[in-house]
């Protein structure tokens, strides 16, 4: 096939991942949705459900371990909700159901675009802003999926694919950029691991903001002081949640610290120094600094978990400022954006 055939089929790729994904948004919403009745029939009926998406079901007396790093085992009277899919409204069983597999095929088709953009410009598909989105949202996707294969993420999904829209849609309206050539400066092996290893973590830190964003959400409901949506009700407590984004930036840490180190071994090969005071590479070290004042503070006596993940926030506000602001309009040495 021509490079001109290639970037056709990469496009339409894109476009029918987007459009599927788009669907799959709807069914999560759906999904959720249909799983509040549940709480208001619970509450009508004086008692609350057993058990919301993401756990196993605990009888009295029993107790059992989170799965995250750090995680002892929790009673049973404080592990939150979890109902096996059978016991949830067939609507709803069905909402999720679609919704789960449209998201595969939207990631199989993310992927295929990646890959046929991959093979039309022959190279590894990490020059521009168009190609880094891309990636971005191909890991974000794999990530989400592999994980959701180990356990019940459902609740999860329109978390995830929410902000995957967000990148594909900038990705197609704004950051598009036709096939180009690397500057000499990328045409490294370098480009295919420090490049990659960012994207990837890039992926983690998106889907450890989701589950932030929705454990300090939860903790006020739980705490009274905010009277959230009903589909709240149905997610995990909000201990739970902070352990899982715990749990996600555990990984995460060490892989941009790699990146952070190769980045720098990689600009000794290009430049001659091993920092040159680049916007990216600062940025990049703010990034590192956050989360690794998030994980300092989450391990301090004293801190308050709530107060830990703002920060772990603040780190993510870098990361988008780093990859939509710092890229684009700051001029630097890392000025690859194809805009």
């Amino acid at each position: 096939m021509t490079d001109t055939t290639l970037a056709e089929l990469s496009n339409l790729a894109v476009y029918s991942a987007t459009a599927v994904l788009t669907l799959a948004m709807i069914a999560y919403t759906v999904y959720l949705a249909r799983l509040a009745p549940l709480r208001e029939q619970a509450q009508d009926a004086g008692t609350e459900p057993a058990t919301v998406p993401g756990h196993r079901l605990v009888t009295a007396g029993a107790s059992a371990t989170t799965g995250t790093a750090g995680a002892g085992p929790e009673p049973a009277a404080a592990q939150p909700a979890g109902p096996a899919p059978q016991d949830e409204p067939l609507g709803a069983r069905r909402a999720a159901g679609i919704g789960w597999s449209l998201t595969v095929l939207g990631t199989v088709l993310v992927v295929a675009g990646v890959a046929l953009r991959a093979a039309e410009v022959h190279r590894w598909p990490l020059g521009n802003m168009y190609e880094f989105a891309l990636v971005g949202a191909m890991f974000t996707l794999l990530a989400y999926v592999g994980w959701a294969l180990r356990r019940d993420l459902r609740w999860l999904g329109l978390f995830v694919v929410g902000p995957v829209l967000l990148v594909l849609g900038a990705a197609i309206v704004i950051w598009y950029t036709e096939a180009s050539q690397l500057l000499p400066s990328l045409r490294s092996v370098w480009l295919a691991i420090h490049v990659t290893v960012a994207t990837m973590t890039v992926a983690l830190f998106t889907i450890g903001a989701s589950t932030g964003i929705l454990y300090l959400i939860q903790d006020r409901v739980e705490s009274g002081s905010l009277k959230a949506p009903g589909f709240m009700s149905r997610l995990p407590s909000a201990r739970r949640l902070e352990r899982l984004t715990y749990s996600v930036h555990v990984v995460a840490f060490p892989m941009w610290t790699f990146t952070v180190i190769a980045g720098a071994i990689w600009a000794r090969q290009a430049w001659g120094s091993y920092w040159n005071w680049d916007p990216k590479e600062v940025w990049s070290f703010v990034i590192w600094v956050a989360y690794a004042a998030y994980l300092h503070a989450r391990a301090t006596t004293g801190w308050k978990r709530q107060n830990a993940t703002w920060i772990a926030l603040a780190g993510y506000g870098a990361v988008i400022f780093n990859f939509a602001v710092v890229n684009v309009f700051i001029v630097g040495m890392h000025s690859y954006s194809g805009l």
